[in-house]
């Protein structure tokens, strides 16, 4: 029973996409409702390069807006891109369609339907989470990934699953301390911070295993998978104990790493995203 507790909470504040952007989103249990990130919304709806700016700037333009917000869209935590967990404005797609029908934007419609599709699929997953699954592998489909890929990045996710299944009952706190054992197992496999593989990438708010190759997923999955082992076998308590199975089992994968890069000549951090793959498809 704990591990699907643990499994439904994963799947329930997963990010949402709606074309290329991740929005960040919660399953209130209580109104079994989705609360989305204004600000994520605000920046697929237009493009911005500074969504907090442009809400703020549309908070002062339009009282009347700035007044709703303030009173329906409570803050919300959720992730950043540094992995961190903070407060974040957010609404229900009924406080969304407010919004979304003041900003001018040809993406107004699409991305109405589109909150009405999520929150529908959300009741549907919480009675058969197979179909959450199932929509996740057609999700990535659409937007070009192999066969192959798709499998390794779902297997990648349950290895993932069962390494912060071991740090949630052994006193490792989500959130920030997650944010930092997971930036040492990628730093000590692949020799660059995930701040840094995601500007390689010249990724910003996507998510870094999302673009990641076929050999990138493998040497991740490699990694947590010899860390959640090496960390049961030390038995390994709480954050400053786990950063000791985090650079071994980093530095289990980043040996087959060099081993692989010395065969084939080629390196496996690579600056690919399926961003660029994306956009060479449709010229």
């Amino acid at each position: 029973m704990k591990r699907q507790s643990i499994q439904n909470n994963i799947n329930k504040n997963q990010l949402a996409i709606f074309e290329n952007f991740k929005i960040r989103r919660h399953f209130d249990e209580k109104k079994e409702m989705w609360y989305f990130s204004v600000v994520d919304i605000i920046a697929a709806l237009t493009d911005s390069t500074n969504s907090t700016d442009y809400l703020k700037k549309l908070r002062k333009r339009d009282l009347e807006i700035g007044a709703y917000i303030g009173t329906n869209c409570p803050q919300v935590e959720m992730i950043t891109d540094t992995g961190k967990y903070r407060k974040t404005l957010a609404g229900n797609p009924e406080h969304l369609l407010r919004i979304i029908q003041t900003i001018p934007s040809k993406k107004a419609e699409p991305i109405k339907l589109w909150l009405a599709k999520v929150g529908y699929e959300r009741m549907q997953e919480i009675g058969n989470p197979e179909m959450g699954i199932n929509r996740a592998r057609e999700n990535w489909a659409k937007h070009g990934r192999s066969k192959q890929w798709i499998q390794q990045r779902m297997m990648g996710q349950e290895t993932r699953n069962k390494l912060t299944d071991y740090w949630s009952e052994h006193d490792v706190k989500k959130g920030e301390e997650y944010a930092i054992l997971t930036n040492i197992i990628h730093q000590e496999w692949s020799d660059v911070s995930i701040r840094d593989h995601k500007s390689i990438m010249g990724l910003k708010t996507q998510n870094l295993r999302d673009h990641m190759s076929e050999a990138e997923l493998i040497f991740t999955a490699l990694a947590e998978l010899s860390t959640r082992q090496i960390a049961e076998t030390m038995q390994s308590q709480g954050l400053d104990q786990n950063k000791i199975p985090a650079i071994k089992g980093g530095q289990i994968a980043k040996g087959a790493r060099k081993e692989l890069e010395a065969k084939t000549g080629k390196s496996v951090v690579s600056g690919k995203n399926f961003l660029l793959a994306k956009e060479t498809r449709k010229k």
